[in-house]
């Protein structure tokens, strides 16, 4: 027998090499998305105050809106009312990503999986976060609008605390609940197309040769994402800022807020905002992806592993 062939006849009785099982990869912690939101919201929070006040006064332009808002309270008045926006993004935003990744587990959606199961997904974590984050949704709205009032009728919250505490103790327990209705449905329409539509964008970008799952990919998917949310959301936002707005018995009415919307502005009136909004939403929506994306690759990083 040749060398050789005592070599092969050695390779063949000798055990087969174990095969080592690839670790699963832990998720991600659940928070990181209102993390994430929280730091996108901070940087645009003057451009969200001035969508809110647009929706609710009287003012008919942005860049007016907000020279309306230096010239009667100084640069620091662009930031009225952004505990409020903590607020809400620490529990709508952060309940909204959670509850997605949960729902793509339920519905079986991956990350190449058709626009239609990721919108249900969408849908779904959009119906519980609306629920969820509709008190602090109202303390958002009434911080930032508040300014915009004649000061007999200011709240004059002094923070977000004292917004629902006020609200409370004031209106009683179900002023939590006002506006739930068409909030609900604007959480559901935005996560359904925001958060859907940047998973879907993000799949066919990497479909290409000419991205990779990086930076500029993450950019343009929500640059795409943001204008569709925008265009989606804007009749249910602006129903929203005005129901939550509204206070005496009977003003809550979503039917009464429309009849008397469309018999004073017509049917426009549902996308009042849309450039203040778009150009809120489309830098938040950016901020918000590209930071939970890096955030994303810090916990791979302190965990040692990297992302494929």
């Amino acid at each position: 027998m040749s060398k050789s062939n005592d070599i092969e006849a050695a390779l063949a009785a000798a055990p087969p090499a174990p095969i080592i099982a690839k670790p699963k990869k832990q998720p991600y912690p659940f928070w990181l998305g209102g993390v994430a939101a929280t730091i996108a919201a901070s940087i645009t929070h003057p451009l969200d105050l001035t969508k809110v006040r647009l929706q609710a006064s009287g003012d008919k332009r942005m860049i007016e809106s907000l020279r309306k808002t230096v010239r009667t309270a100084g640069v620091r008045g662009l930031f009225d009312g952004i505990s409020g926006t903590w607020m809400r993004q620490m529990s709508y935003s952060l309940c909204r990503f959670w509850a997605y990744d949960e729902s793509k587990k339920i519905v079986g959606a991956g990350p190449n999986s058709p626009a239609w199961k990721l919108a249900l997904a969408g849908s779904m974590a959009g119906g519980i976060a609306g629920l969820v984050g509709n008190p602090g949704e109202i303390v958002m709205v009434r911080l930032q609008g508040d300014f915009a009032k004649p000061p007999e009728k200011r709240f004059n919250y002094k923070h977000c605390f004292d917004a629902l505490f006020r609200m409370v103790r004031e209106e009683g327990v179900s002023s939590l609940a006002r506006g739930a209705g068409p909030n609900v449905f604007r959480a559901i329409l935005m996560n359904a197309s925001q958060l859907a539509s940047y998973d879907f964008f993000k799949a066919e970008l990497l479909k290409t040769q000419y991205f990779h799952d990086n930076i500029y990919c993450h950019f343009t998917a929500s640059f795409a994402a943001g204008t569709v949310a925008t265009t989606v959301c804007s009749p249910a936002d602006v129903l929203k800022s005005r129901i939550m707005n509204a206070s005496g018995p009977g003003s809550n009415s979503t039917m009464q807020v429309i009849r008397n919307s469309l018999k004073t502005e017509g049917p426009m009136f549902m996308f009042k905002g849309w450039l203040p909004a778009w150009t809120r939403l489309q830098p938040t929506t950016i901020l918000i992806f590209l930071t939970l994306e890096q955030l994303k690759n810090l916990v791979d990083y302190t965990r040692g592993t990297s992302r494929s």
